[in-house]
């Protein structure tokens, strides 16, 4: 039956058309709301509400007394998903949807997403993290190989404990052409990350700064943030001049650009994350971003993107309506069949809730006591790693360990002996970074320390290759967005994890959030709409393409 009328104001415009279009029940006040290209009129007749594509509006002070004219109550304007976050970004980036798919380590977020992603007109961050520079070239070939080519970047994260790596890794991006990075994990802004920034910046003749470079930071504090908006630091600048990285001109151009145009807001994710909550900390980026913008007037002005929680159509609504330049995903993208994780991995995933989550010690920055947040369900990796750290504050070094600790650590942790552990470790590390074996060496609580980070870089490895001896151990980067997905796919065919594919769970949460937001201004506007007409379950992607067109 119609909407019931609780408006008893004098409308502010009316409607003329054919009232044979009027519809009211709910399947078709539903309809109204999905088919997003088109404008709704919400009109008065009969002290009901009805709802209608077509006809047009006229302000009440303009119109005289008309028969055929019905009071209007409420208006939408079409809705196009390619604008739903900030048009210049998508311009900028050369895609179509602001939606992006962020980095997640060991090659999680794949080439296989990325791929996917990028002929769907969005952008998938391949994860370098964890990774061999030699793997990450082999990702790199693939997709500079694809024909027709699609936009894509890759992950550059900070390594404290292995600098020459991130090095390396910025390097190969500049001799390899790859011009678009997101920057992840940052405390402070290091070389290579400016090198990789300012590297061919350049003059043209028209006076515009060009720089062929891009970066999108991930960020989750406000100080790391203005680290990102202000220029590179003077002194990194100068370092790199004095090295023969850029010259003295470009060091002057790179004094005048921001490390990062772009800046997502990371609240409560997966992985590394400070767990804040998306209300707070995305305004306070915004705010920070018209700061910067208003200090250093840069031509092309800086924008703030949101990610972490982003996984339903409400929160995709919410991030968008509170001014998020573009999306961005992690978790749930994790579950797909294009992610480069196991099969196991995935089944886990899909059976994650909300609540299902833990903080566990990082292995890139265990000494630091930085956390990492962590799938919790079918997993005991979160308590172990915990116990891990405890044991490695309260010891000098493997030789002071209590034998009691010391043998459940041989027996259910390590599965091995710990001097066993420390010897692959050390070949390890000799290969890689001779000079933290060189440190471990002399330093009894360093050996330590990579010891146990011999468990913490594994564990993520043995979830990506499914190995079930390690089950119980798997680090699985998930944050409660995961859990949110799961209960909005309940009863749809999301809620197979065959069926998940990243390009639908994208096209499903823009189209939801543009529904959800259509809603929102209805009742902003007094409408009183029914519940059951504004949910957006998950729908095939031919049905969402039926009410785009």
């Amino acid at each position: 039956m119609p909407i019931q009328n609780l408006t008893t104001t004098e409308p502010w415009a009316w409607w003329l058309g054919d009232q044979a279009t009027l519809a009211g029940d709910d399947d078709a006040i539903r309809e109204h709301l999905r088919r997003i290209t088109r404008p709704v009129f919400v009109v008065e007749r009969d002290g009901a509400l009805f709802v209608t594509h077509d006809g047009g509006c006229i302000p009440a002070a303009t119109l005289g007394n008309h028969p055929g004219a019905l009071k209007l109550r409420g208006i939408l304007p079409p809705v196009a998903l390619e604008r739903l976050g900030d048009a210049s970004f998508c311009a900028d980036l050369g895609i179509r949807y602001p939606y992006i798919c962020g980095s997640m380590a060991h090659g999680i977020s794949s080439p296989a997403i990325a791929e996917a992603l990028g002929k769907a007109g969005m952008l998938g961050f391949i994860g370098a993290a964890g990774q061999s520079p030699q793997n990450v070239e082999a990702a790199i070939d693939r997709m500079q190989s694809l024909q027709p080519a699609v936009p894509f970047g890759f992950n550059l994260i900070h390594s404290p404990n292995e600098p020459d790596l991130e090095a390396a890794i910025a390097d190969l991006y500049l001799r390899r052409g790859i011009r678009l990075v997101e920057a992840s994990a940052y405390l402070n802004v290091t070389l290579p990350l400016v090198k990789y920034r300012v590297s061919g910046i350049r003059r043209e003749a028209d006076g515009q700064i060009v720089t062929p470079n891009r970066v999108i930071g991930k960020i989750s504090r406000v100080e790391v943030a203005a680290k990102f908006f202000a220029p590179p630091p003077a002194k990194l600048l100068q370092e790199l001049v004095n090295r023969g990285d850029i010259t003295p001109e470009q060091a002057e151009l790179a004094a005048q650009i921001p490390i990062a145009q772009d800046l997502t807001a990371e609240a409560d994710s997966g992985g590394h994350t400070d767990n804040r909550p998306a209300v707070t900390l995305l305004p306070t980026i915004i705010a920070l971003r018209d700061q910067f913008q208003a200090q250093y007037r840069y031509p092309m002005p800086l924008r703030v993107g949101m990610g972490g929680g982003i996984a339903t159509p409400a929160s995709a609504a919410a991030a968008l309506a509170m001014g998020a330049a573009y999306l961005v995903t992690g978790s749930v993208n994790q579950a797909c069949i294009e992610s480069g994780t196991s099969d196991a991995a995935r089944r886990m995933l899909c059976q994650a809730g909300q609540a299902d989550t833990a903080m566990a010690p990082a292995g890139d920055m265990f000494e630091m006591g930085v956390t990492v947040q962590v799938l919790k369900r079918g997993t005991m990796f979160a308590m172990r790693a915990a116990k891990l750290y405890e044991i490695f504050k309260a010891n000098a070094g493997l030789h002071t360990i209590p034998a009691a600790d010391r043998e459940n650590l041989e027996k259910n942790v390590f599965k091995d002996t710990l001097e066993n552990v420390w010897a692959s470790t050390r070949e390890f590390f000799l290969r890689r970074d001779p000079a933290q074996a060189e440190r471990a060496d002399r330093d009894p609580k360093h050996l330590m320390a990579l010891v146990f980070r011999w468990y913490l870089g594994l564990s993520p490895r043995w979830a990506v290759t499914g190995d079930p001896a390690r089950t119980v151990d798997y680090q699985i980067w998930c944050g409660p967005a995961m859990g949110a997905f799961n209960e909005w796919a309940k009863g749809s065919f999301f809620e197979q994890q065959a069926n998940r594919r990243v390009v639908d769970v994208a096209h499903n949460l823009l189209f939801g959030a543009a529904v959800t937001g259509r809603a929102a201004a209805l009742r902003a506007q007094g409408v009183p709409l029914p519940q059951q007409v504004t949910q957006t379950p998950p729908l095939p992607v031919d049905n969402i393409a039926s009410y785009i067109q």
